[in-house]
């Protein structure tokens, strides 16, 4: 079989066999491209299942993420079901739920209690989660080779279809499945020609990190309305905030803004970031002197903004398909949801017989199974985020919709996707039916 190497750098375009420098070929069942919560959690699924994994990063661990590093119930689920040890103990700090800001008062609203999700939800750094995530996927048999930088896919001259890929130092991967969990800018896709899809929403978020005596708050903070002086007497600020306890003696501080807002593109993010920050108590902390890193920045890729998910031996995991939660700029959770999905595909695909036609259509099921679970919900959401692009439609409902418990319970369940499937209150079966007969696009 001829395969070409595509992609940028001194061997785009030219036809070369999977094999390292040394000439022995390194393969396996599937290659995992990307070591973040959507590249860890498939390999350990994959390998679970049986198959042989290689887990390509282009860094070394620990390496940090810009993230606000708290984790609701959804993705608390997605760790247990890695076999990951979530408790106190084991160096976790638990939330009880969300403190929301907007209107005239705080509100604090529980995580619900359902038979689908745990009852709690999570802080913990980046650099210590990945890394954990990854050594839990080595420990369940993926073989991680770091400093991995793929530059290239390997194609099959006959087919198209990728059947390796090239790293930076010249290093050739082969296997007849590969995953892209290599983040928003996912080179691996857009070298397959999967593009960014424009009509899906897209966000920015700015973090940093301050000493606070606020650190061990047991719940995370939303700030729905960002105001540059006193609360009604000043510029509203686009977007929305977040104060996350570390309970390491810092907090978590950032902002989010969507680009269904005007302000999107147009707006200096840490200047927002100071603006709000400069009008919150002073006894907080959250000051340059206390500030104990650099902001930083990052995209959140939307709604299924990278389509599709499946080609021509491609599957697309976490933030290279897109699969940020449009309601609440929820990443992670999806990040490992979609692993599994993948990895449950491409397990039916290797056992039915890899090359046959029974196992592309067990990977062409993938796309399927990830719109059924999330594709209407994944509707209803950029609805929302088109109507919250206003900044006043959003501090309307915050001053309105707040004082309502009832209501703001339900909002709760509809952000952040916490409802049970099955035998669940009004609420849950609203919300299920609503997604359910919402087009998955």
């Amino acid at each position: 079989m001829s395969v070409t190497s595509h992609g940028r750098g001194p061997a785009a375009g030219a036809s070369v066999s999977p094999v390292t420098s040394s000439g022995a070929p390194i393969e396996s069942d599937v290659i995992v491209v990307g070591a973040g919560p959507a590249g860890s959690a498939t390999a350990t699924h994959l390998a679970r299942r049986g198959l042989s994994v290689t887990l390509l990063e282009k860094t070394s661990f620990p390496r940090e993420k810009v993230c606000g590093d708290g984790l609701t119930p959804r993705a608390t689920r997605q760790l247990i079901r890695l076999g990951i040890d979530t408790s106190e103990a084991a160096g976790w700090l638990h939330n009880k739920g969300l403190r929301i800001y907007g209107g005239d008062r705080p509100f604090q609203l529980e995580w619900p209690d359902l038979a689908d999700f745990p009852p709690y939800g999570l802080v913990r750094p980046r650099a210590d989660l990945d890394d954990l995530l990854v050594r839990n996927a080595e420990a369940s048999g993926v073989t991680l080779y770091e400093q991995a930088n793929v530059v290239a896919p390997v194609l099959d001259d006959r087919t198209t279809r990728i059947v390796g890929v090239r790293t930076k130092d010249g290093r050739c991967f082969s296997a007849p499945m590969v995953v892209a969990a290599d983040g928003n800018s996912t080179r691996l896709s857009l070298a397959m020609g999967l593009n960014r899809r424009d009509d899906r929403p897209m966000g920015v978020a700015v973090r940093t990190y301050y000493t606070s005596p606020r650190h061990d708050d047991d719940y995370m903070e939303s700030w729905l309305e960002l105001w540059d002086g006193k609360p009604g007497e000043s510029a509203l600020l686009p977007g929305y905030g977040w104060i996350f306890g570390m309970g390491d003696g810092t907090c978590n501080v950032g902002l989010g803004i969507l680009n269904t807002s005007s302000a999107f593109g147009k707006t200096d993010y840490k200047d927002l970031l100071k603006r709000w920050l400069d009008n919150t108590p002073e006894e907080w902390g959250f000051r340059d002197e206390n500030m104990t890193g650099p902001v930083r920045g990052a995209a959140l890729p939307m709604g299924f903004n990278r389509q599709p998910h499946y080609s021509r031996g491609l599957l697309l995991v976490g933030d290279a398909g897109g699969m940020v939660n449009p309601f609440n700029g929820e990443g992670i959770a999806y990040a490992m949801e979609s692993g599994e999905i993948a990895a449950d595909a491409m397990a039916e695909a290797h056992y039915r017989g890899t090359g046959t036609a029974s196992a592309e259509r067990a990977l062409e099921s993938y796309p399927l199974k990830l719109k059924a679970e999330l594709g209407g919900y994944y509707t209803l959401g950029r609805a929302f985020v088109k109507l919250i692009g206003n900044p006043h439609v959003m501090q309307a409902c915050t001053r309105y919709g707040l004082p309502r418990k009832t209501l703001m319970k339900f909002t709760l369940k509809l952000l952040a996707n916490l409802t049970d499937s099955r035998d669940g209150d009004a609420m849950d079966k609203l919300i299920n039916v609503a997604s359910r007969i919402a087009p998955a696009a």
